[in-house]
């Protein structure tokens, strides 16, 4: 039987949607789910063989929630062991991964600025990249900028493309 790990809904000191309370909770919670597991890979890179990300229903009084889950396949190997063992604490922030959040709160309302989980990789890209001279402001720029450009390079050439239009 496989290994489930829940690693939440959002980063552990993130405000996040709330069932019962924010409105149109299930379309916000799915993309916070997304935008999370999108920012896991930001930091710790794809998930290795024998893992995969996956969203997790959860049954509450109050309705289903969902929150983002790693499955580790029975005959996993060492790598999706240390993978496992890397997310298990998942973020804290959204910081880490590079990623503003994804969804303000103002009382029960929200606003999802990039509705498009794309635009959200495109952003941690441009806030993590190299100056011109190659080099990255911090260690973590660098890990990030290279998790996601491996992960999703059609996607990290899209952020070079809009850079270079702005000339940055």
């Amino acid at each position: 039987m496989p290994t489930i790990l829940d690693l939440g809904g959002a980063p552990a000191e993130a405000e996040c949607a709330q069932l019962g309370q924010t409105s149109d909770f299930a379309a916000v919670n799915r993309f916070e789910v997304e935008a999370y597991r999108l920012a896991i890979i930001a930091r710790f890179g794809a998930p290795p063989a024998g893992c995969r990300l996956a969203e997790l229903a959860n049954e509450h009084d109050f309705g289903t929630y969902r929150t983002l889950a790693l499955h580790v396949a029975d005959d996993a190997g060492p790598d999706a062991q240390a993978y496992a063992d890397q997310v298990e604490p998942g973020l804290g922030t959204w910081l880490e991964a590079g990623f503003t959040p994804p969804v303000t709160y103002a009382g029960t309302s929200t606003i999802i600025p990039r509705t498009d989980p794309v635009e959200l990789v495109i952003g941690a890209l441009q806030t993590c990249r190299p100056g011109p001279d190659g080099r990255f402001p911090l260690p973590d720029f660098e890990l990030i900028h290279g998790n996601l450009s491996r992960a999703f390079p059609e996607v990290a050439e899209i952020a070079r493309a809009r850079i270079a239009e702005i000339g940055a």
